[in-house]
């Protein structure tokens, strides 16, 4: 399968690669978390070029990750802001950095805490089960058919082995 038909398939995870599933756009979303909202500000972080900074903020915007706000009318100036779509993908730049921390520092240790402002504690965000509150272990997860591909399935559109492919 080429990558320009990724998002074909029956799988979220790569429909949902097809959106972010680059180096610059999780960076421009990280950024976009630290507050930065102009195009020149994303520039100057990531040192990425014009055009392809260009190119994933306007796929962002298309996906509704992201949205532009007009914050100079005279000049035609745009910010770019999170939407609830964008903002709901804090969970998954927490885990890329968790795992970072992990297996990708160097030996001074991780370069950034993240403070709970409610409680003023230093936190690890935890990956639990919504039922029992107990830790998420890959070992104990067990990937089965959800209505998505029931549905295509009862109309012909999927195979048995199709989907097994994708889980």
């Amino acid at each position: 399968m080429r990558w320009e038909d990724i998002d074909s398939q029956v799988c979220s995870m790569a429909r949902a690669l097809a959106i972010f599933g680059d180096r610059w756009t999780l960076l421009i979303v990280r950024d976009a978390f630290r507050r930065i909202r102009r195009f020149s500000d994303f520039e100057k972080s990531l040192g990425i070029t014009k055009h392809r900074l260009s190119d994933r903020l306007n796929r962002l915007v298309d996906e509704g990750v992201m949205k532009k706000a007009l914050y100079d009318e005279k000049r035609g100036r745009y910010e770019y802001r999170l939407t609830q779509k964008g903002l709901e993908l804090y969970p998954v730049l927490m885990s890329v950095v968790q795992w970072g921390d992990k297996w990708a520092c160097d030996d001074d240790g991780f370069p950034v805490e993240f403070r709970h402002k409610t409680c003023g504690h230093v936190s690890v965000p935890r990956y639990v089960c919504d039922c029992c509150n107990e830790p998420i272990d890959p070992r104990d997860m067990q990937p089965i058919p959800g209505p998505g591909v029931e549905r295509k399935r009862a109309r012909g559109e999927l195979v048995q082995n199709e989907h097994s492919r994708n889980m």
